[in-house]
């Protein structure tokens, strides 16, 4: 099954391709978007071209996953991905795939995180059949952890990377929220 155009209220979530380069570079080129990603500094564009090329590879690779951009009548706003768990530590990679988000600066705070997320968890679970979905971020992420929980993913587990330049804040670790199909579903039906 390959990537899906998806659709919010709001966004249009395209599958990734080389025509949004651009938008990438744009975007990881923010200091304030990347402070609690990676190792926490902007990318340079030799970075993003290869980390681009890596975005796309995962689409090959995992049918149906991938990274998608994300547009407002017509602005670019934004990434969001659906992964296949990479480590050992992250379970199974049958029935499960890892979201995560980041958003133009200028777009923060008008809820596109979680309306893409919540459109990514729907197509998760409805169209591709998943099982589970998790996310992770670094704790002292707020931000993120508000959107994962307003998914209804709740917090699993604390725990701790080795990073071999930790960033501010690195030291209380990274957390992960999960939902569950069956978790998802229960909510979907208390809202209809």
């Amino acid at each position: 099954m390959a990537q899906a155009k998806l659709k919010t209220q709001r966004i249009e979530l395209v599958p990734l391709s080389d025509e949004h380069l651009e938008h990438e570079v744009e975007l990881d080129a923010d200091p304030k978007v990347m402070r609690l990603l990676g190792d926490g500094r902007p990318r340079s564009r030799e970075e993003v071209e290869k980390d681009h090329r890596e975005r796309l590879a995962v689409a090959e690779r995992a049918p149906g996953l991938g990274f998608w951009a994300g547009f407002v009548d017509g602005e670019f706003v934004g990434l969001w991905a659906l992964e296949p768990p990479h480590r050992p530590d992250q379970g199974p990679v049958e029935g499960q795939a890892e979201i995560g988000y980041r958003i133009m600066r200028r777009h923060w705070r008008q809820g596109l995180a979680s309306e893409g997320a919540g459109e990514l968890l729907r197509y998760a679970f409805e169209d591709l059949g998943l099982n589970r979905v998790f996310g992770e971020t670094m704790a002292v992420n707020t931000g993120s952890r508000a959107t994962m929980a307003a998914l209804g993913m709740r917090h699993v587990r604390t725990f701790h990377l080795e990073w071999d330049e930790p960033i501010p804040g690195s030291e209380h670790g990274e957390v992960e929220y999960a939902i569950t199909r069956e978790e998802w579903l229960a909510q979907r039906s208390k809202r209809s």
